[in-house]
């Protein structure tokens, strides 16, 4: 917790590139699982949890991003990118409505870029608060 207060977009972009491998190595490891074992179809228990786990992290990492931010364009887009990735895991989960998977790697790598971009251009130091700036 303590480095999500101190560098919560440093955090946010791993989250978000772990969770961009995470969905792209999930159909690599159902090809892998089907060819090896055919009588076993689902994926473990485990590795759909990690989705709920990059979620949490990435909940906290955007709300702290928001609060040192000096750009105030980049709280509703970092927030819009956040609901995105919310609302494509759930509906992966729950089947609501219906989405082509690819879909997720938009917010997941619209978060990747906002973070760095935020990381980049929207902190303080010691002679300059973007804090601010509009």
């Amino acid at each position: 917790m303590i480095l999500i207060k101190q560098k919560p977009d440093s955090i946010g972009v791993i989250a978000s590139t772990l969770c961009l491998i995470h969905c792209i190595a999930t159909p690599l490891i159902f090809i892998a699982q089907s060819c090896s074992i055919t009588h076993y179809n689902s994926v473990p228990t485990w590795w759909g949890y990690i989705d709920y786990l990059f979620l949490i992290i990435s909940f906290f990492a955007v709300y702290r991003s928001t609060k040192i931010t000096s750009l105030k364009w980049i709280k509703p887009a970092l927030w819009l990118s956040f609901m995105l990735l919310l609302v494509v895991v759930l509906n992966e989960k729950n089947a609501w409505f219906g989405l082509n998977e690819s879909f997720i790697y938009v917010p997941a790598i619209s978060l990747i870029a906002l973070h760095l971009y935020n990381k980049k251009y929207c902190q303080c130091n010691q002679n300059k608060c973007c804090a601010n700036e509009g």
